[in-house]
Parts: C-alpha cells; structure tokens; sequence
C-alpha cells in the first residue's frame, strides 16, 4: 500500500515547484532540486531538448526562460497513482505554460526533486483533430459545387510543390520521414515528404532478405496508428515495408517518391531555403521555409579502404547493399565487421550453404533477445506492460524521464543479472574466441546505442553457429589488403573470397548536409548522435542528449530526424511541436543551443 506520508511529501514538493515557476522565481526552482538533481525539458520550457543537471544549471536556465515561458501550472495528475520505492517517490504531471500544455514525471529522493522530466505535448489554439475535436469527414446536406474527399486530396497533391511550397520538406521517407510526416500532417503544417526510392517502404524491402525488428512490437508502433495485437513481436522487414506504404496513404502523407535531392542552399535574409531536386526525369526548386533531413541516424554507409580492393575480382558490397545470400550459395564470404548486419547477414549465408567467415576486428556487447526483452524491456514494452496499464505512451515518457546523465546507473545491474543468468552462453562464445564487451562501464546495449549506435548484437540465432564454427570466426585481427582471390589479414592469414561484405557500419548524419548543401554547413552543425560521454566512439565534451537530433541546431532551418522506431515515434512529437510553433509565428526562445564540438 502508498506510503501516504510520501504522497504528501511529493505533493508539497510539486506544490511548491508550481508557485516558484509561476512567479517565474528561478532561484527558488532550483532549491527544490537536489544539488545532483536533474530538469529534462523536451521543448515545454527551452524550446529544445535539453537536460540541466545540478542545481546551478538549473537555476541558470530557469532564470533565462520562466519569464519567456510564463508557466501557468505544475500539478500531479490525479488520475495516475503516486509509486514509491528505495527511498524514491514519483508520479505523473501535468503543465501548461503560456503557449502549451504537457505532461511531466517527477522523482523526489529526501524531499527535493531528484529528476524531474517536462514535455510539450500540445499547442495553446493549434491542439490536433483528435477525440472530440475529430473532423466530421463527410458533407452532409446539399451542394453542388462541393468536392469529395479524394478530389481534395488530389488537387492538395497536384499543388503542393508546385503552386503551393511545403512549409517543410523533409528529405528521407524512411520510418522517421513518415513519421514525422504524419504528426505535421494532424497539425496543418504544409508538409512534403520526398524519398529517392520507388515505394514508401523500400528502405526495409531493399535490405538483405533475413532482415527483421531485433526491437518487439510494444517498442515499435508509429504515431496515431499501432500494430494490430495480432502482429507479430519480431516482424520481417517486407512486412515493415508495406506497414510503412500502407501508413502513408492512410495518414494522408504528402509522399513523393522515386525524388533525389540533388542541393539546398538557406537565404537567411528571407529565411528560406532553396532546394533542387529531380522527380520523374524534371528539375523541380522548392523554396521550404524549414529542411528536415530524416535520412537514417546512421548516416552515409561506412566502406573502409584497403590495399588491393581495386585488383580483387570478386564482388565488394557495404551491408546496406547485400541482397541476401541467394546468389552465393557455394562461395566463399568474408564479412568484416561482428554486430547486428553482421550476424543477420553471416547467419543467412550460411543457412543457403555459404562457406562464411567473420573478421571481428574489435570487441562486440552480445545480448541474447530473450534476456533483453525480460530483463531490460519488459517492465515497460510487454504484453505485460499492457496488462498493467503502461501503454506504448506512458512507457515512452517513463523511459525518457532518467536523465542520460544517470541512465547508465540504472542498467548496470540489468545487465550484470544478463551476464549472471546467461553465463554459459558468453562462457562459449569466448570459447570459440569471439570478443566480448558490455560497453566501456558494463551498461549493455541502450547506451552503446545512444553513445556511438553500434558495437552491439541481439542475438537471435547467429551466435550458435559461432560458438559451433558454423560461421568462421577471425577475432582480433585487422585487414591487410585484399588480393585478386582473398582477403588478407594482418597477421598474415589469407582468406580465400568470392564476396567481400563491409559490415562496417555508418559515418554522421551531417555527412548527407555535407553532400546537399556544403561540407560549411556540415561543420557548422557538427556530428550528430552520441551524448558526448567520453566513451568509446562518443567523444566529450559532456552535452546529456543526443547531438543535434529533434532540436534547433546551429544551422537556421535546418533539422535532423531518425533513430529506430521508438525514437522516431517518441521524438517526432516534439520536432513537430517546434517546427509547428514557427509555422504559426509562435516565440520560440531557445535555451541551450549547443556549438559544435566535432566535425564531420
């Protein structure tokens, strides 16, 4: 039963957060914080998605934004239970401000806010068409000059990007463009969607045919429209595929395909940009007033250079160009690289009787997916999950309510208990000489993925067939150069190829700004991802979010969107808010904007 001496400690708490904001008191906001603890605001308070960590940041920003934002309340949310254990109690909010509403979550340790997470979730006058404020749809009575549903939507289709220009154009109709998509299109905003690939969907179709969600289904929805509670928890990629064309018709996404974009330039005295691209063999400018690029948060395909690759006479393909193995049944493949593609890939060849090796050239965090769904995932993305009340909305808000300042804290000991109850399983694979890593502080996957996005595996299968040679494993070692016949090792081992598959992963998204508008503007904006940890592969300084992902950047106009689907459902929301809120010539002061601090 609630400690009901903690809910009215909270309660006082949140009571008096409530009278420090609205008297737009920043000093005393932060002195209802520990001196460790942390404000999170996706874009109610600054604007931005940011993280304040100590009392003295959170003073800082509280003092710069209260009176821009002028809040109008912080209150619990009677509809939602007060939770407390080990010291810690927390529980939903709810807030407006003078421009929007939203919902927070808070936890208090010794009777001062530890964590306290802000969200914007809706526009004061601008809310979506959604429950009672749904669109009525058809026309009743009598006109004769009206239009059907589907010739409005053809003539909206026929104008815009022609008579009519986006307000934005988003670059990229992956999940994360459709995504997006679907949250401007409920809230007015002019959007196009433009993708180089014939249908929506491609993206997935294309890949190599083994490939499907290592994610299950309750982390995976997309906005508005949830995978029916017969889909399956880990669904093939064609079948992501048509989701995603089908998705797009049915939110009524204004969706160009077979579209390159060919370059963009930003007037910042009109405040606009010029874009060129090719639909259907003609040149077509637009002049969107805001450039999203949703290109994949992996960026541009990562192919190493080797002596040799010139002379070698076999077939050389990135993973993101393998086709699957049909084609090579019988033949050698050699396969650098030891995560996700990697795996999927090698098991796949070598279920179509290819002779496959692994060049592991540095160490790999293997989780088997059974454990990373019971022991990480299925508090909040379960079936279970459901059951108790936590739906794909609250699970996402409960998730991005830890700070990743104190994220890595909490899934050390998931994983210590995933290396304690599959110790057999890693005990083998070691044996069979694979190398191991569960991140640079044993934190396991969520943080090599929001650190660097790689070095890491879910394991469905592929891992047996190491531990059995199945799949030849070379560990430890670097590529010397390829011959005409083989890939050489640099210990001298040579191994004899008909395919070469880079499982090398990805460089920067700013690297496709670099191609699109200047290699300047790149670097202007700087590396996105990575939270800045100082780990391996993520570089400090310290910034406790994702680098320039969803949030202003230093570049005016432009904006970079992706991540799996969790993210692009999650964080779409607030990039939607942002570019709505400057649509309808909203203030939008920013708080926090960060420089640069490294480049392409």
């Amino acid at each position: 039963m609630l400690d009901t001496t903690a809910h009215g400690a909270l309660a006082a708490l949140v009571a008096d957060l409530e009278r420090a904001m609205v008297a737009q008191d920043g000093a005393a906001v932060a002195e209802l914080f520990l001196e460790t603890g942390f404000w999170r605001d996706l874009a109610a308070f600054t604007w931005n998605l940011k993280t304040c960590e100590g009392r003295a940041d959170i003073a800082r920003m509280a003092t710069a934004q209260l009176p821009r934002i002028a809040p109008k309340s912080l209150t619990l949310d009677p509809a939602e239970a007060i939770g407390h254990a080990d010291g810690v109690t927390e529980g939903w909010l709810t807030l407006e401000t003078a421009a929007g509403r939203g919902i927070g979550y808070i936890r208090m340790k010794d009777g001062k806010a530890w964590t306290l997470l802000t969200t914007l979730h809706e526009l004061k006058g601008f809310e979506e068409p959604r429950g009672m404020r749904r669109p009525m749809g058809a026309e009743h009575g009598h006109d004769p000059l009206r239009k059907t549903w589907k010739e409005k939507r053809l003539e909206e289709a026929a104008r815009l990007g022609h008579e009519d220009q986006p307000y934005v154009l988003v670059i990229g109709g992956g999940q994360g463009g459709i995504a997006l998509g679907a949250r401007l299109r409920q809230l007015s905003v002019p959007t196009l969607v433009i993708d180089k690939n014939p249908r929506a969907g491609d993206q997935w179709r294309n890949r190599y045919k083994s490939l499907c969600l290592h994610d299950p289904v309750w982390y995976d929805h997309l906005p508005y429209l949830p995978f029916p509670d017969n889909w399956p928890v880990f669904a093939p990629k064609d079948k992501i595929g048509d989701w995603l064309e089908m998705y797009t018709k049915v939110m009524e996404l204004n969706y160009w395909s077979s579209t390159i974009a060919k370059s963009a330039s930003y007037d910042a005295e009109v405040g606009e940009w010029t874009v060129v691209i090719e639909r259907e063999g003609q040149e077509i400018v637009l002049r969107p007033k805001q450039l999203v690029l949703a290109t994949g948060m992996s960026g541009k395909p990562n192919v190493p250079t080797f002596n040799g690759q010139d002379i070698f006479k076999g077939e050389q393909q990135h993973s993101s160009q393998h086709p699957g193995p049909d084609a090579y049944r019988g033949k050698k493949v050699v396969v650098i690289g030891a995560n996700n593609s990697a795996h999927d890939i090698c098991a796949a060849l070598w279920e179509n009787g290819v002779d496959v090796t692994m060049v592991q050239r540095s160490s790999t965090h293997i989780v088997k997916s059974d454990s990373l769904m019971e022991v990480c995932l299925g508090g909040l993305y379960s079936e279970q999950a459901v059951a108790n009340g936590i739906t794909t909305d609250k699970a996402d808000m409960i998730f991005a309510s830890i700070p990743y300042g104190i994220l890595a804290d909490f899934h050390v000991p998931q994983y210590a208990e995933i290396k304690r109850r599959d110790a057999a399983f890693y005990a083998a694979l070691e044996k069979a000489g694979f190398m191991l890593d569960f991140g640079d502080d044993d934190s396991g996957l969520f943080m090599k993925y929001l650190r660097r996005g790689s070095g890491y595996y879910i394991d469905v299968g592929a891992c047996d067939l190491i531990i059995d040679g199945s799949i030849k494993l070379h560990s430890g070692k670097g590529i010397s150069h390829l011959t005409e016949t083989s890939v050489v090792l640099d210990d001298g081992t040579e191994l004899p190829a008909d395919l070469v598959v880079y499982a090398t992963g990805y460089g920067s998204m700013n690297g496709w700004a670099a191609d699109l508008i200047s290699p300047e503007v790149a670097d202007k904006v700087g590396k996105c991802w990575g939270l800045g940890s100082n780990t391996t592969k993520d570089p400090g300084p310290w910034e406790g979010e994702q680098r320039n992902m969803w949030k202003p950047t230093m570049q005016e106009g432009l904006w970079f969107h992706g991540g799996n689907l969790h993210q692009s459902r999650h964080y779409s929301r607030y990039l939607s808010l942002q570019l709505k809120a400057r649509y309808e010539g909203l203030d939008t002061p920013v708080w926090g904007l960060e420089p640069p601090h490294h480049l392409r």
